[in-house]
């Protein structure tokens, strides 16, 4: 499952808020975008514009969009057990783990991660690849009205970018075990379910 979050700041430590979200099923390796899951989400106050915010998401713009707490189980019941890919994706996971500590996922797949084993020149930003290889015509193509920095954009842009990196760096399809090797990332025990008892659904990183 590809997924992405866009907060309020990390500057804010334990009140840092999520403002926004989306979860991609990966289907033979492909984002499965009809069935895609993105919600905006209304932290309940005023959030001040800053650079790191994301366009459309400051000030009081996410008013009326559900809270927190309306959607946690939800996507309790859409994470629950998977395998989480992005980009940079333990940041992503720190945040939505303050927010739903008894959630318990598989592990983690980092595109940076896997960015940097590929050896892919220049910076390693998520833009950066997408321009290097080619990606961003068929990120915007798959994500239309979306755009870089907002969750549905960023979290397509992983998606895809795993699959070109993966193609660049294997000369076959890598194991799951051969791919954590290079992009995997560790998480706190008590919150990644072992391999054996990962569900049946789960046995490969792709349904």
């Amino acid at each position: 499952m590809a997924l992405d979050l866009e907060g309020s700041g990390a500057q804010e430590r334990d009140d840092e808020q999520i403002l926004e979200i989306a979860a991609i099923r990966l289907i033979d390796g492909r984002p499965d975008l009809p069935t895609a899951y993105t919600t905006c989400i209304d932290p309940g106050r005023t959030i001040p514009a800053k650079p790191w915010i994301s366009p459309g998401l400051a000030g009081r713009a996410l008013r009326g969009q559900p809270s927190f707490d309306d959607i946690r189980g939800d996507l309790t019941a859409r994470l629950d057990g998977v395998w989480l890919v992005g980009h940079n994706i333990g940041v992503d996971w720190r945040l939505l783990h303050r927010h739903l500590p008894n959630l318990t996922i598989t592990g983690l797949i980092d595109t940076h991660r896997l960015a940097k084993a590929a050896a892919v020149a220049g910076r390693l930003g998520l833009s950066d690849l997408l321009t290097h290889l080619n990606l961003t015509g068929e990120v915007a193509a798959a994500a239309p009205g979306s755009r870089p920095h907002r969750a549905l954009w960023d979290t397509t842009a992983a998606a895809l970018l795993l699959g070109a990196l993966i193609r660049r760096l294997f000369t076959s399809e890598p194991t799951l075990q051969q791919l954590l090797d290079v992009a995997g990332n560790p998480i706190e025990k008590t919150a990644a379910r072992a391999a054996t008892t990962t569900p049946p659904a789960q046995q490969t990183l792709f349904d």
